[in-house]
């Protein structure tokens, strides 16, 4: 989060925050032009969940500058690349400097070879093929790619709690409609109630269409990986209604049960859903930046067109390319032994989960999530989450996620990861027992 490698000392947050009135509006003496803000964006509350959560980080390390800050908080990656992927990147980069090894635009859709191991890879006898394989910057960036297909009155539903940017991006697009004080909603999109009580999957029998259905599997923040039958109900159900699924499976490398690791393993699938994936969880590749999108041929819009055209004429207007050099370190990461390295490390977060679910076990409290995805979803009944967040922070010194972030879904949660090196996860856990005893 520091500019430091670079001879500055500033956090990311600074760039990505304003100072705002009570309105939203800026506080600034700056020169005003006469272009009227958008009122999308006008229509976003407060700052980004994750911006906000490292200026508390900075403020906390002003008034307490001696302390040894963990960070369970933001799901970044902690452990080095292995060096099969890492060397595969510094040698394509070497090559640039080269006559033969130059290279310079690449497709727009990504490496044909990239494009056909992820299909291989991550999708057997799911009937995915190559072309319908969008190789990304990453996951983030193609959800809002995947928000501009749709028209700005499509309809939406999301899961309660979920990663923000299914909510923030709609706002940005249009389709959210004004924002409710009262219940922390916005009024055009439909909230899925995923909570313990209906094992954190929405009750498909007692709610509307909608045009979009945001899944994530495994869930980001309650760990869920959706079982079999309950993604088999999802695809009836959007076919019944004509509904697409989006599917995020940034987390598929954790499952480690026999939960479905993409939704083209249910059949029907590929008629009413997309996916997007990220190289960021599963190999590392957070600050590297490597994903893709998979857009099936027989998804259609109601008047027979093709989406994988659309999708396609957008990446090719909005996007040039992930870097060539980042293109070879995914290729790297599908070898035989680059996967394999890979999955090393993903063992070594998975055990750090175990850690951090035993410490909040132990102490009696209610825990979800960590066996299939890298984060632990603790409940604190009666609780306001920003309070239990703030309280950790205070007397523990360690950052997590309070839950409310991820929807009015997430009150009375925090959200902590896996990702942090081993030492800094039995301290926590530490600290964690003596604080929450």
């Amino acid at each position: 989060m520091w500019a430091q490698d670079f001879g500055f000392f500033f956090p990311d947050v600074l760039l990505c925050s304003e100072s705002t009135s009570q309105n939203g509006r800026r506080v600034g003496s700056g020169h005003g032009t006469k272009v009227s803000r958008s009122v999308n964006m006008e229509n976003l509350q407060n700052g980004y969940l994750f911006s906000e959560i490292s200026m508390r980080e900075l403020e906390h390390i002003q008034k307490y500058p001696n302390s040894k800050l963990i960070k369970l908080g933001i799901g970044d990656t902690t452990e080095p690349l292995p060096d099969i992927i890492s060397s595969a990147m510094a040698e394509y980069a070497h090559a640039l400097s080269t006559i033969s090894g130059y290279r310079g635009y690449g497709a727009e859709q990504g490496n044909m070879a990239l494009r056909k191991a992820i299909a291989q890879t991550f999708y057997p006898d799911t009937g995915v093929k190559a072309n319908e394989v969008f190789v990304s910057d990453g996951a983030q960036c193609d959800i809002s790619r995947v928000q501009m297909l749709l028209a700005p009155n499509a309809t939406v539903a999301v899961q309660d709690p979920s990663f923000p940017a299914y909510i923030d991006s709609s706002v940005i697009i249009g389709r959210s409609g004004n924002f409710k004080e009262e219940t922390g909603k916005y009024e055009r999109i439909l909230y899925l109630n995923c909570g313990p009580e209906n094992h954190f999957f929405p009750d498909l029998s007692n709610i509307p269409r909608t045009d979009i259905i945001f899944l994530c599997s495994p869930n980001n923040p309650t760990g869920h990986a959706a079982s079999r039958l309950q993604l088999e109900q999802l695809v009836e159900f959007a076919k019944a209604n004509g509904s697409i699924i989006i599917h995020d499976s940034a987390y598929a490398a954790y499952i480690t049960d026999d939960s479905p690791r993409s939704i083209f393993e249910i059949p029907g699938s590929r008629e009413v859903a997309i996916e997007i994936s990220s190289f960021s969880k599963f190999a590392g590749f957070t600050g590297v930046r490597l994903g893709w999108t998979v857009v099936p041929e027989e998804l259609l819009y109601s008047n027979g067109f093709p989406v994988i055209k659309d999708y396609n004429r957008i990446v090719c207007t909005c996007f040039n390319g992930a870097s060539n050099i980042v293109q070879a370190g995914g290729l790297a990461c599908l070898s035989s032994d680059g996967y394999l390295a890979i999955n090393a490390v993903l063992d070594y977060y998975k055990e750090n989960a175990k850690i951090i679910m035993n410490a909040f076990t132990s102490l009696g409290l209610k825990v979800y999530g960590g066996k299939n995805a890298p984060y632990i979803w603790v409940q604190f009944p009666g609780s306001r989450s920003w309070d239990v967040f703030n309280e950790i922070l205070e007397k523990t010194h360690i950052i997590t996620v309070p839950g409310k972030g991820f929807g009015p879904g997430g009150e009375g949660y925090i959200r902590v990861s896996a990702y942090g090196n081993r030492e800094s996860v039995i301290e926590a856990s530490r600290r964690l027992k003596i604080f929450l005893k």
